[in-house]
Order: structure tokens, then C-alpha cells, then sequence
């Protein structure tokens, strides 16, 4: 499991051990100018030899990681530092990984499990956000399909909150990253490998997340931003053991061919899977009881049924500006239906709690 280092102090205290010497920092522009981290980072980073990568990408895209990774070998860092949002956090997880990229895209599109010993890694989220910093899979596009990678070994050891950090996104970026959370939490609930753990950690997530989401997203401070930091942490760790389901197995083409940030993308489905999988309980073969996760959501999000659960839902994303419309987003189900299954995660749908098969996809995106 990470180990959360709990303030500035404590991270110049790690990273100025001896066996320190070389440290790679991976950010993006946003992320490292705009949140101060740099000027945080000055006096830490005074005394170690530093290189620091800025990445280009808006998505985690497989050819800029073979530019990290090279520089990285070029490099040859004892420690990598990782501040920014999901996509930074899987470039690092994927790189503290991996040291030759021979077969490198093979083993991503067959999903092999990363295992080899690693460089340590120091995950500092700037969104509140993806709890990348501590799960242990990542994602890599190649030719805007998604991949999930997983393995023990890349999960961060390490991970910081700083609420300062966050002050500086935007609303566009709160929204969809902190819905993000607040879908992984919930997916978390009905996922086939949820445990009792995983279920503790969505529902103290789902507790601090809902509370605070739009209070957030409205008049944004270190308060709110610390608890939402907190939120997508708990809900990392949910899914770090459950993994998600439909609405996120279905989200990455919406992203990769539509530009609709991730946790947008995920908010488009969400309600639609859980009216699929509700209507569907005699369907279910899954190890749990699945109205009573049903019952466990209507209690977290105090509603009384599903009508009610998503009109909750609904009122939340529309509080969030997440455009639930279609047509407005510029996808046509009609004409872009075949390449968006195409694109979808097969792996993270299998977690659903009701069988779909590809032919359910379509049927579910126009009728729920």
C-alpha cells in the first residue's frame, strides 16, 4: 500500500535520504507552474540533481511514453516525483515500471501484468481527481484505443496531498475529475471483485465526495479542495481492489474520439448503467446481493429509489455543467455507435454486476 507523506516536510525528508541521488519529475505545464509547485519544489529539490519532463498530451498517449521512457533511460533516475493529474500518474507508474521497450506495445495491448522491480515513485495529485496516486493500474491509448496495464509493483510508494495544489485548476477540470471520483466510488459498489474493504473505502469516499462536490466546484478553497483531494484518494483505493465497471469500460472512446475529458466521459453512462443493471436484478449472477448495493447507494445519496437516485445524479451533473446531451457533444449514436464499441474497455465491462454484451451497448446508450 502507499505511504502518504503528510506535508512539504516530510517529502524533503524523503527525498534528501542518501540512496536519493537522481530524481525524474514528471508534470505538465498546468500542473507544475500554474499550481506553484515549482516554487514549493525549489527548496526540496535544491540539493538533488533533477530532470524534469513536461508532458504535451491530454491523454495518456503511447507514443509520448516512449519519449519519457527514453529520457528516462537517458536519465537513469533512483526516484521519480509525479505531480499533475491522472495522465502524469500513469506515465510515472508506467515508467517506474518498465526499463526496455522491447515488445513495450505488445504487452500493453495484451494487457500483461508489470511486475519487474521498480524505480519508487512520489504520486502528488493536482485534480481531486483520479486516485491515481494509489492504484496500481494505468492507462495508455494506442491509436485511440485505451489499455489498461496493471501489476502490484506500480502502484506509488509513496503519495502527498496539498490542497494548494488545486486551487489553481479549472472548473471544467473540477467538474469532470471530481465526478470522476464520485463514478468510481459507485462503480466501486457493484463491481463483481468488490470486497468489504473496497465497500469501506467507496462508502467513506461517496460520504465526503457528495457532501462536498458542488460546494466545491461553486466557491473553491483549501477546506473543500483538501476533502475532495481526500475523497478521490479513498476512491482510488476502492477501485484499486474492485476495479470499475460499465460507465468507465465504455468512457475512454468518448475521450479519445469525442475529447470529452475522462470524468465527463464517464458521467454520460453512469445513470444509464444503473437503470440497466436495476431493471435487471433477476439477471444477476454476481456473488452479492445486488439490491441491497442498490439499497446501500439510495442510503449514501439519501434517495428513496431509483427514479429518485437519478434525478439525484442528473441534478448534480447539471450543477457541474457536464453536458449530458449527445448530439451537443457531437457524437451521433446512429453514425459513430460501431466505433465507439470498438473502443470500449472489455475487461472493466466483465465487472459488471449484469452480463452486457457488445449488442446491449447500443440499446442501453438510446433507451435508458
Amino acid at each position: 500500500m502507499s505511504v502518504r507523506l503528510s506535508s512539504l516536510a516530510s517529502i524533503k525528508s524523503k527525498l534528501s535520504e542518501k540512496n536519493v541521488k537522481k530524481i525524474l519529475l514528471i508534470s505538465g505545464n498546468n500542473s507544475y507552474y500554474k499550481t506553484g509547485a515549482k516554487e514549493k519544489f525549489r527548496n526540496i529539490l535544491k540539493d538533488k540533481e533533477t530532470h524534469l519532463y513536461i508532458k504535451n498530451s491530454y491523454f495518456p498517449n503511447y507514443q509520448e511514453l516512449k519519449k519519457i521512457l527514453d529520457f528516462k533511460n537517458l536519465v537513469k533516475p533512483d526516484f521519480i516525483v509525479a505531480i499533475g493529474g491522472g495522465c502524469v500518474m500513469d506515465y510515472a507508474k508506467i515508467c517506474s515500471v518498465v526499463t526496455s521497450q522491447n515488445n513495450l506495445k505488445k504487452k500493453i495491448i495484451n494487457s500483461d501484468t508489470f511486475s519487474k522491480k521498480k524505480t519508487r515513485v512520489l504520486a502528488i495529485p493536482t485534480t481531486a481527481g483520479s486516485g491515481a496516486e494509489v492504484t496500481s493500474s494505468a492507462v495508455i491509448y494506442i491509436n485511440n484505443i485505451k489499455y489498461s496495464v496493471e501489476g502490484n509493483n506500480m502502484r506509488p510508494d509513496f503519495f502527498a496531498i496539498i490542497p494548494e495544489f488545486l486551487i489553481s485548476s479549472s472548473f471544467k477540470i473540477d467538474a469532470s475529475s471530481g465526478f470522476d471520483a464520485i463514478s468510481q466510488s459507485i462503480e466501486s459498489l457493484f463491481s463483481e471483485r468488490s470486497t468489504q474493504e473496497s465497500i469501506l473505502f467507496a462508502k467513506r469516499s461517496l460520504n465526503i465526495l457528495l457532501k462536498n462536490y458542488t460546494t466545491f466546484l461553486k466557491k473553491k478553497n483549501l477546506t473543500n479542495s483538501y476533502k475532495m483531494a481526500l475523497g478521490a484518494n479513498l476512491a482510488g483505493k476502492a477501485i484499486s481492489i474492485s476495479k470499475t465497471t460499465a460507465p468507465h469500460a465504455l468512457s475512454y472512446p468518448f475521450t479519445a474520439l469525442f475529447n470529452v475529458p475522462h470524468g465527463h466521459a464517464v458521467s454520460l453512462t453512469l445513470n444509464k448503467f444503473l437503470k440497466f443493471n436495476y431493471l435487471n436484478l433477476n439477471k444477476s449472477n454476481s456473488s452479492f446481493n445486488l439490491r441491497k448495493r442498490f439499497e446501500l447507494l439510495f442510503d449514501l445519496t439519501k434517495t428513496k429509489n431509483l427514479i429518485e437516485l437519478d434525478r439525484y445524479l442528473l441534478n448534480v451533473k447539471k450543477k457541474a455543467c457536464l453536458e449530458q446531451n449527445f448530439f451537443k457533444l457531437g457524437i451521433n449514436l446512429d453514425r459513430d455507435g460501431d466505433r465507439i464499441i470498438k473502443g470500449l474497455n472489455e475487461k472493466r465491462l466483465k465487472n459488471n454486476p449484469i452480463k452486457i454484451s457488445k449488442k446491449d451497448i447500443q440499446y442501453i446508450l438510446k433507451k435508458f
